[in-house]
């Protein structure tokens, strides 16, 4: 017979260290089993998450007109179409606008680069245009230089055409069933987890309603920072100001890093084609909106959704970068908000019969 007396030799201190360390090992463990198993189902699981998201932008759509007395099958048609329809527009008039503006771009940022080079030469710098050549000669070569592995990028998303047809499609579907048939998909889900489902419907009810509040939220402050920095680079006289501006708008959906890659994408364009003077003028306004941005349309709109520190969100921004690349950091934020709520909302126990009750009132379910 076994006695305690090695458990005894043992600091409590260090044993519930031990203990700790092994729940999460084992934590760990999982954890990375599960991730490898996402990682082989990449071509799937990514067009459901994104159709996740859309279905959460969309809904209320559907629900409207579901509402007005639609059947759910026309509703979900009549949604797609008009998501399709903006999508659409918003192609034709990115690219009427590039394809119309391009050719001014190229003569703008000609005209930039020789007043830039008579300024070196000029200015306070006294520069030699040999050494300007040089250092054009330098960038040229570079450039030369990472040809090889442009070209093979290139190819290698050629490659790959196939399958970005066939997860687009696959989004597509799996948002349409989840718009027409998500509450019936949900119940028949519930139905595996027996005596917990009652907390399991409880918890995802909770995430979805973050997910929505996230998603529209999200949307709504992008669309606000596109067409403000579209109208600043149209009055401007910025060419590809209609690009610059869906651009802005789709970096927004990537907290911190999405508006620093379009920002510095918009600034070099207004730095060619207008001059420093526009650059600077364009930077501080694209910083002063960012902070009225930051401080009162994402803690109006979306606050009531997510509440996560800015360090958490770049951790989280990191750690779906590294596992899924842009697609994974596109839906870091979401999915991490998603989970805590969820988790924080199955922890909660269900309420307590008041005493003499043996059963719970009518319309209640057993937990």
């Amino acid at each position: 017979m076994l006695t305690d007396r090695p458990t005894k030799l043992v600091p409590p201190v260090l044993a519930k260290m031990a203990a700790w360390s092994g729940c999460l090992i084992l934590l760990g463990v999982v954890v990375n089993y599960f991730v490898q198993v996402v990682a082989r189902l990449a071509f799937v699981v990514l067009p459901v998450a994104i159709a996740l998201l859309l279905t959460a932008l969309l809904f209320p759509l559907t629900r409207s007109l579901r509402n007005a007395g639609m059947r759910p099958i026309y509703a979900t048609w009549l949604t797609m179409l008009v998501a399709l329809a903006v999508l659409t527009g918003t192609g034709w008039l990115v690219g009427a606008r590039a394809s119309e503006e391009f050719p001014n771009l190229v003569s703008q940022v000609q005209e930039t680069a020789r007043s830039v080079q008579e300024w070196l030469i000029t200015g306070p710098l006294h520069l030699q245009e040999a050494q300007i050549t040089g250092y054009v000669d330098e960038i040229v070569a570079l450039v030369n230089a990472q040809r090889t592995a442009i070209t093979g990028t290139v190819l290698s998303a050629g490659a790959v055409a196939v399958e970005v047809l066939a997860s687009i499609v696959l989004l597509l579907f799996v948002t349409f069933f989840l718009l027409k048939d998500g509450d019936r998909i949900w119940s028949w889900f519930l139905k595996a987890f027996g005596g917990v489902a009652p907390r399991v419907d409880r918890a995802g009810r909770a995430a979805w309603t973050t997910l929505s509040h996230y998603v529209q939220g999200t949307v709504a402050v992008a669309a606000v920072h596109g067409l403000v920095m579209g109208i600043v680079l149209a009055g401007m006289g910025v060419p590809l100001w209609a690009p610059l501006a869906v651009l802005i708008f789709f970096a927004s959906f990537i907290p911190i890093v999405g508006i620093f890659f379009a920002g510095t994408v918009a600034t070099l364009v207004t730095l060619g084609a207008k001059g420093f003077v526009y650059a600077l003028i364009f930077l501080a306004i694209l910083v002063v909106e960012q902070q009225l941005e930051n401080h009162v349309l994402q803690p109006l709109i979306v606050g009531r959704a997510l509440h996560f520190h800015p360090l958490a969100i770049i951790l989280v921004l990191a750690v779906g970068g590294i596992l899924a690349g842009i697609a994974g950091a596109a839906v870091a934020v979401p999915v991490a908000a998603v989970l805590y709520r969820a988790l924080q909302e199955f922890r909660h126990k269900p309420p307590e019969l008041p005493p003499g009750r043996d059963e719970p009132p009518a319309g209640t379910t057993h937990p």
